[in-house]
């Protein structure tokens, strides 16, 4: 089941702010978050687990799992080893996020260590190096991946590098998870930069939400994360609203829409592609059957280009009532009404379409 997340950094957000944005996400009902020991200053390691456990049990209380991001100089520093995990445990996290360092054979045996510490492997690195640590037989059910998040405009993945690697991962029967970005002003994570935190770099100026139902289109993420603190309400809200299940386009009405077109763009029972797919369109046929009866005038009947979504009028009986989604441009013969479109950004979802496959609408915010 896939899960949403959120990440907090005790060392730059503020007690208050950090709990109170934890309990607001597990209301929203967010089941994962991530935190970071890579950044921390230098305080005591007493301290330290002080004030990382304090927000670890609130996340627990906001059921969510709690993952650290570690490496060998964390290690060093806390005087933990791939035998000595309860440093981690100490500050009730539920596993440790390995950003590098760490050869395959000491990541083995760390999967066996008796805190029962979920172990999560950088996913974004050498796919192959996934293949090396299987091959010292790790105990798998506390193995995971997850993808890194990068602070540096330009530096975040290409879209062919993440499916790479992530059908690598899949294919090794392990959970990727991934990270998003909030575009909230002053949002942080836990370096002293702020142009976004994301996996996928053509992501970074995009709505979070949107980056949210990117990743779910895929098929190939299980969890997604929002890297940076805070995400606002509407945000946390918004991604929470995305069905994974769900290839979701968010759109842009044309102009006010009358009952029915309304109807026929929320279909109840859901859209669903037709098995015999078109080139130029998605069709959902089922709105037809259930709107034969109801009156749809023209209105709006431009020719149609990529990312336009219509609903075909009276002038066309048979087909009354059907939807589609243009995937190329096409002259339009007075019969199918221009309701809306899907902009720019939000086009990258039809390379996602597949025959069968439910989709749905949100209203771009």
């Amino acid at each position: 089941m896939a899960r949403l997340g959120i990440s907090v950094y005790p060392e730059r957000g503020g007690t208050e702010q950090d709990l109170e944005y934890i309990r607001k996400a597990g209301d929203y009902g967010y089941e994962r978050m991530f935190t970071c020991l890579l950044s921390v200053g230098d305080l005591k390691r007493e301290e330290l687990v002080d004030r990382y456990r304090l927000r670890i049990d609130e996340a627990h209380r906001a059921g969510m799992e709690v993952m650290l991001d570690v490496d060998p100089a964390v290690f060093q520093r806390l005087g933990a080893s791939c035998e000595d995990l309860s440093i981690f445990r100490k500050m009730h996290a539920d596993g440790i996020r390995l950003d590098a360092g760490f050869d395959a054979g000491t990541i083995s045996r760390m999967t066996y260590d008796r805190q029962g510490m979920k172990i999560e492997l950088n996913a974004s690195m050498d796919p192959e190096s996934i293949g090396y640590v299987l091959s010292y037989h790790p105990d798998r059910s506390r193995l995971v991946t997850c993808h890194n998040f990068y602070p540096q405009r330009y530096t975040g993945l290409s879209l062919e590098h993440f499916r790479k690697c992530n059908e690598t991962v899949k294919g090794c029967g392990l959970d990727v998870a991934a990270f998003v970005s909030s575009r909230q002003e002053g949002a942080f994570g836990p370096w002293p930069v702020s142009e976004g935190l994301c996996t996928l770099e053509l992501h970074r100026e995009l709505p979070v939400d949107f980056q949210v139902r990117h990743l779910f289109a895929t098929g190939l993420v299980d969890d997604v994360l929002i890297a940076n603190a805070y995400a606002s309400d509407k945000e946390l809200e918004a991604c929470a609203e995305a069905d994974p299940a769900v290839l979701t386009f968010g759109f842009i009405p044309e102009r006010e829409l009358t009952d029915v077109e309304q109807a026929i763009l929320h279909f109840e029972e859901g859209h669903v592609i037709r098995g015999d797919m078109s080139a130029y369109m998605l069709r959902s046929t089922q709105p037809r059957v259930v709107y034969r009866e109801c009156q749809i005038l023209p209105e709006g009947t431009r020719d149609l280009k990529r990312g336009d979504v219509v609903i075909v009028n009276d002038r066309y009986p048979r087909y009354k009532g059907e939807l589609q989604v243009v995937l190329q441009e096409m002259p339009n013969d007075g019969r199918k009404n221009v309701i809306g479109h899907l902009p720019g950004y939000e086009q990258m979802l039809l390379d996602h379409a597949e025959p069968w496959r439910t989709f749905s609408f949100v209203m771009c915010r």
